[in-house]
């Protein structure tokens, strides 16, 4: 009797899914346009493939050739992308906190989510000094061992997991991502504890010192519970949680 074998057939189909966004994520911040070599490079796909590929995004409209044979992203990117600020709404909750959080600390404010392994700047204020990290809205930075990273891993599954609840708040970190900057940072809770994101504040590491940070965490804190209460959660009992060490 022959052996029966279904599998193959879709774990092709989650290949080829895979392939498809790798395509349409090669493209990053600032790229107009990318050629058939930088999607290579980018994809690790061989160019045959990735001119496949292209024919499917091409009829959805996510991607378009254009006269010299490059690339870019098409308008439903763009639709897309304005249905998901729609459904969240963020916006209007997160600036408003972060511009107060400037003008109290004259530090740089931001409001980042996890993305996959990176962590990604949704909305960002910029401090009023010259001396500042340029970091812009959509760039993605890693999940290593910032301020930043470290709550958004720690809370990662709350309230089901609560290791973070013996971590001091705001989380404080200096030369992390890179060796001239520092950060506070601290978790924002949706509905029913769920991690939405982090707030942070950020700065040079000879103006955000440690003593620094100390004096500014009252700011941030109040304004991360101000945020995961508009945002329909309840940081109160997220730190009755840490305090009772359950």
């Amino acid at each position: 009797m022959a052996k029966k074998a279904r599998a193959r057939p879709e774990a092709e189909s989650v290949a080829t899914a895979d392939r498809v966004l790798a395509v349409l994520t090669a493209f990053r911040r600032g790229d107009r346009t990318l050629s058939l070599a930088d999607l290579a490079e980018r994809t690790g796909l061989v160019k045959s493939t990735i001119l496949r590929l292209i024919v499917s995004l091409e009829s959805h409209g996510l991607i378009i050739r254009l006269h010299d044979g490059n690339y870019q992203l098409g308008a439903e990117v763009l639709r897309l992308g304005s249905i998901f600020q729609q459904s969240l709404e963020l916006e209007s909750h997160v600036m408003p906190i972060l511009q107060d959080l400037v003008n109290e600390t004259e530090e740089s404010a931001s409001y980042y989510v996890r993305h996959g392994n990176q962590r990604l700047c949704a909305y960002r204020v910029d401090s009023p000094h010259r001396l500042r990290l340029h970091i812009q809205p959509g760039d993605m930075l890693p999940m290593d061992q910032s301020a930043i990273a470290r709550a958004l891993k720690a809370f990662a599954k709350w309230p089901d997991d609560r290791t973070g609840a013996d971590i001091d708040l705001p989380i404080f970190s200096s030369g992390a991502t890179d060796p001239h900057t520092a950060a506070l940072a601290m978790p924002v809770f949706g509905a029913n504890l769920r991690l939405v994101g982090a707030l942070a504040l950020s700065g040079p590491v000879t103006r955000l010192t440690p003593e620094r940070a100390q004096e500014i965490k009252p700011y941030l804190r109040a304004a991360a519970m101000r945020l995961t209460k508009s945002l329909g959660g309840s940081f109160e009992t997220a730190q009755a949680h840490k305090a009772a060490g359950e």
